[in-house]
């Protein structure tokens, strides 16, 4: 890959997830219910850091998985002595081993580990220009595999570049709150990982478009009103789910003291479709 278009792809990851003024103060407000004081949180396809480093600021000790060696090295920047932030230079899927990266050297946000989601977004407008190549092999770990080593997480963020199926298929209980990334393009992607989690168990959902950090639903949906949602999300006006974003999932029986507030809260602040 050339080492112009990685500089500049690294660069533009930064600026998104640490130069905009007044974004990491909006994050850590977002993720005060979610990720609990003295709590554990898994931050899968870490990339440069920013919702770890809002989870530490939060108190919590973070996991924090990326496969990407640039990516690598900024975490390493950024985490180096600090004893709670533990970095593992992996993926994340449904089985131990290994498997090919691709790599997008300008668009690193988009590098993934699905070659069917790469050609599906490929043809689409919004990724019009986007190219992967072949990458690397990496290690593959799974979240079955993180909770033995290190404990069950209040939280979990899956942000994968359409490998969250996987990732979700190699977790064999519910866990009290989690995320993955929707794209509105590709509904049945996210409709599969609403059907692997209930799967485990009862959830409640809610989502939010992009980085904006504020909630799309007044209130938590059920698996059947968020599988209606995901179905009618590429028909939205912007700002109202169109495009991309993360949906969030509680588990009824046993979600945190926290989030067990927001979910059952009619309305919270942050709630509407503000940039």
């Amino acid at each position: 890959m050339n080492r112009l278009d990685r500089a500049i792809g690294l660069l533009r990851s930064l600026w998104i997830y640490h130069g905009i003024p007044g974004r990491r103060a909006r994050l850590q407000a977002f993720y005060r219910p979610l990720v609990p004081d003295g709590g554990l949180a898994f931050d899968i396809g870490a990339h440069v850091g920013n919702r770890t480093l809002a989870w530490r600021r939060l108190g919590a000790r973070v996991v924090a998985v990326e496969p990407q060696p640039d990516c690598l090295r900024v975490l390493h920047r950024l985490f180096a002595g600090d004893g709670a932030v533990t970095v593992l230079p992996a993926a994340v899927g449904e089985a131990e081993g290994e498997a090919q990266l691709l790599v997008s050297a300008r668009n690193p946000t988009v590098t993934t580990l699905s070659a069917d989601w790469a050609q599906r977004v490929g043809a689409t407008p919004a990724f019009r220009g986007v190219r992967w190549s072949g990458g690397m092999r990496v290690p593959v770990t799974t979240l079955d595999a993180l909770i033995a080593r290190h404990g069950r997480p209040h939280f979990v963020k899956i942000d994968v570049e359409g490998f969250e199926l996987a990732v979700l298929s190699g977790l064999s209980q519910p866990l009290p709150a989690l995320s993955f990334e929707y794209l509105a393009a590709l509904p049945d992607a996210a409709l599969a990982c609403v059907e692997r989690l209930e799967a485990l168990g009862r959830h409640r959902y809610r989502a939010c478009a992009g980085e904006r950090f504020a909630w799309l639903q007044p209130q938590a949906l059920d698996a059947a009103g968020m599988r209606r949602w995901i179905a009618s999300a590429a028909s939205l006006p912007a700002g109202a789910g169109a495009g991309s974003g993360d949906i969030y999932a509680w588990h009824v029986e046993d979600a945190h003291e926290q989030v067990g507030e927001l979910v059952h809260r009619a309305q919270v602040p942050g709630a509407g479709h503000e940039a």
